[in-house]
């Protein structure tokens, strides 16, 4: 095998973390999500799609597949900490990880056989590392590059059953000889890029599965499809894939968004829910040692009609007070009357220079980061619902936006915290 290069995965990831706090709703249906009006599923465990439940499905229809079915409020920071000792063990066998998100990565194996073994041999290590120290299984697929190994994981994973889940060996290895009696039968939809639109332009060209679009020339696929996308998919079908394993990806955005659980239509309510976002966006800006020189506000009414505006600052900051200003007057262009469904702030264009230019004279700017400083030591010390700004006091205390909060959607009463 050229550079070996491991897909590793783990099995609903959400649920598996959950159901070793919660070990009473071991083989039972359940999900991670939002179980309100609007909420989605973001992980299913095994007993549950054997009912059809699967992750970005509207809650509503979940519930309706299966009447026992068991919600579990999402504690992303938690997700975090444990795929940061998953990540861990990863880099133990090899120094070149990359994440792809909290439950999965690449690792690039070729310089580490001689000490941990083959292929095959690393990702049982793997394995039995996470399930040992984490008590989590993973899925491991092991080819020559990452689009293959990639597909070669999806066939390690774990089967559904009418009563949970069939475990496998949890490997499965593709060697170079395999490759295309591997491809061909598969849907073509199985490759990366290829979504609801390319598939049906796809389909119009009576493409069905990898072997027929490998048997289309590539003009012919940049004509229908267009340059980049044409000649992409013409190298993924003949499993063709030159991407790197990359260790270090700086993030190129911060932001938060919310889906409320009541459209909001009044100019103060809309208000606050921004303050309260660009409150959280900020914060995370300067715990990241950057400044940020575009905002973005992202709105989606309740028809689902979604639109962004941006801003681009004169000069990079990292201020909560520059960064809601330019907010405000965005939303201000914002017509409420549909009612607002989510709501969304964003930043980027980083610039990591955090070196102030000397000014004879204090403004307002240099007033507010004094006071914003002071507010990031009392968060540092006694958390970040401590103190904030005055809009998100709510009866309950602080409401902070928390990274991963509502991710999935709105709660009903009746989720597992």
């Amino acid at each position: 095998m050229r550079t070996p290069i491991l897909h590793v995965d783990m099995d609903a990831f959400f649920v598996s973390v959950e159901l070793l706090r919660r070990p009473e709703l071991i083989g039972k249906p359940v999900v991670v999500g939002g179980s309100g009006n609007r909420g989605v599923v973001a992980a299913a465990s095994y007993e549950a799609r054997s009912y059809g439940i699967y992750s970005a499905m509207p809650s509503q229809r979940a519930r309706r597949l299966c009447r026992d079915l068991k919600f579990i409020s999402g504690d992303y920071e938690f997700y975090v900490q444990v795929s940061e000792k998953i990540m861990n063990i990863l880099k133990r066998f090899t120094p070149l990880v990359e994440p792809l998100s909290l439950d999965e990565a690449f690792l690039d194996v070729g310089g580490v056989q001689r000490v941990h073994g083959d292929p095959k041999s690393i990702a049982q290590k793997i394995r039995d590392a996470i399930y040992e120290e984490e008590g989590l299984r993973c899925s491991v697929g092991a080819s020559v590059n990452k689009f293959l190994a990639k597909l070669s994981s999806e066939n390690a994973k774990p089967k559904v059953g009418r009563r949970g889940p069939i475990y496998g060996e949890g490997i499965f290895l593709l060697n170079e000889s395999e490759i295309e009696m591997f491809l061909d039968p598969l849907p073509v939809n199985a490759i990366w890029g290829v979504g609801p639109k390319t598939h049906k332009k796809l389909r119009n060209l009576g493409i069905e599965t990898v072997g027929e679009l490998g048997r289309v020339s590539e003009g012919s696929l940049v004509h229908s499809l267009g340059k980049s996308a044409g000649e992409q998919l013409w190298r993924l079908a003949r499993g063709i894939d030159e991407r790197d394993v990359i260790v270090e990806q700086e993030a190129k955005s911060i932001g938060h968004e919310e889906t409320f659980s009541k459209d909001l239509t009044s100019r103060e309510d809309t208000e606050r829910e921004l303050v309260r976002l660009v409150d959280s966006v900020a914060w995370r800006l300067r715990k990241s040692e950057k400044k940020c020189r575009t905002v973005s506000l992202k709105v989606r009414y309740s028809d689902f009609t979604t639109f962004s505006r941006s801003y681009t600052f004169p000069e990079p900051t990292s201020l909560s007070s520059v960064v809601v200003e330019e907010a405000k007057k965005l939303l201000d262009k914002v017509d409420l009357e549909p009612g607002i469904r989510l709501l969304g702030i964003s930043v980027t264009n980083f610039d990591n220079n955090l070196v102030e230019q000397l000014k004879f004279s204090e403004n307002s700017n240099s007033r507010w980061k004094s006071t914003e400083d002071a507010v990031d030591l009392i968060r540092d010390r006694f958390g970040a619902a401590s103190i904030g700004p005055a809009s998100i006091l709510g009866s309950k205390g602080m409401r902070v936006k928390r990274k991963g909060e509502q991710q999935w959607g709105p709660e009903s009463n009746s989720t597992i915290k």
